[in-house]
């Protein structure tokens, strides 16, 4: 019997500290109009003492249990998705575990930058659909403020902290996990990057360079790869996991800039009402961004029973991933029925794959976009 990748449980957790745009302006020179105006964003949470990836990553877990009405015993698995560990070694999934009391479970770290999280829930469906381990525990938290170099405005206005968390668990419905999809370009690796503290720049009594010690961004290289590569897969990857766009209820994208997101709906056919943002309040969170905004769509009724929800993130490495989740059950549904509506579906499904399979490397989108996204990347003096 197949079995699916169930979400039962969902958390999150973002620090007290709020800086708004305001609050930015008194230190850089930026404005809060020029920043909403280009990215949307009008305030990010900031981790302050003892909020650290692991702290915030419990807090967040420890909400999705509750959720799921589980004890932390119950997990077989634990992925901590994360850029930014307590520390170096050993990662932070064991002393996840150990704040948990998750004493059954395995652990380990998985780092893919912002759609880390997305990568976190792919792995954990293959291991629920392959017998391995029944509940698995994804959980994503970032503390990006201690790596941005606040004097940077093309920077430093675009990230927050945060952590979110769901709990996947196996059923033999058609729920859950319906298809994923993940992809890397790495000859451009270095287009967000943190050079110091690893083995080609490690620790020494000097001190690093702005260079190294700050997270690095060339934003027009990752804009690129997210018009010309993501939503070119994207679609393909769709109309392979047999989705249609009038049947997702909702898309859930990275957090990272709302014209881009607004862009990228637009491309794909999708009506900006149906699509969930939360980037004015928290910015780009990296991993964590999908995992809070996921927990809130829950939290605020826009999913229902038996929904499609698209979720979609790209960033470092540079890394995309998205995958297609159906919240629930829809009603009748009989993965075993061998009834004619039920055929027929797949064969539908089968034509798609087909035509899918005809189109790739065919579909292309021009990056003109990018001349009217994101200046803030670019070396202009502009405000």
């Amino acid at each position: 019997m197949k079995r699916y990748a169930e979400i039962i449980g969902w958390g999150k957790y973002l620090p007290q500290q709020v800086v708004t745009n305001d609050d930015l302006a008194r230190t850089i020179d930026t404005s809060d109009r020029w920043i909403r105006e280009h990215t949307g964003i009008r305030e990010r949470r900031i981790a302050g003492p003892g909020e650290t990836s692991v702290a915030m990553g419990a807090a967040a877990a420890r909400a999705a249990l509750a959720v799921a009405e589980l004890k932390p015993t119950d997990v077989d698995l634990i992925i901590f998705s994360s850029y930014t560990p307590d520390y170096q070694f050993p990662g932070g999934a064991p002393m996840l575990q150990k704040e948990l009391g998750a004493t059954h479970a395995a652990a380990f770290d998985l780092r893919a930058g912002c759609p880390g999280f997305l990568f976190g829930v792919s792995v954990a469906s293959q291991f629920i659909a392959n017998g391995v381990y029944r509940r698995v525990l994804v959980v994503a938290a970032e503390v990006v403020s201690q790596f941005v170099n606040w004097q940077d405005r093309r920077s430093c206005v675009l990230f927050g902290d945060g952590a979110g968390a769901v709990v996947l668990e196996a059923s033999a419905r058609r729920t859950g996990v319906l298809h994923t999809a993940l992809g890397t370009q790495g000859a451009d690796y270095d287009a967000m990057i943190f050079r110091g503290a690893g083995s080609r720049h490690p620790i020494t009594a000097e001190p690093f360079s702005d260079e190294l010690r700050f997270l690095q961004t060339d934003g027009q290289r990752v804009l690129n790869f997210a018009v010309r590569t993501v939503t070119t897969r994207l679609k393909q990857e769709l109309v392979l996991g047999g989705a249609e766009m009038e049947d997702i209820a909702l898309v859930i994208p990275q957090q990272s800039n709302l014209n881009f997101m607004h862009w990228l709906c637009k491309k794909l056919g999708f009506p900006t009402e149906r699509v969930f943002v939360n980037v004015e309040r928290y910015a780009n969170t990296s991993s964590a961004s999908i995992a809070i905004a996921l927990c809130e769509a829950f939290e605020q009724g826009r999913i229902t029973e038996g929904d499609d929800v698209l979720l979609l993130s790209f960033g470092a490495g540079l890394n995309w991933a998205s995958v297609l989740v159906r919240c629930g059950v829809r009603e009748g549904e009989d993965e075993t029925s061998l009834e004619p509506a039920t055929i027929l579906a797949g064969v539908q499904h089968m034509l798609r794959h087909a035509r899918a399979m005809a189109e790739v490397g065919v579909s292309n989108l021009t990056s003109a976009v990018s001349l009217t996204l994101l200046p803030f990347f670019t070396r202009s003096s502009k405000k």
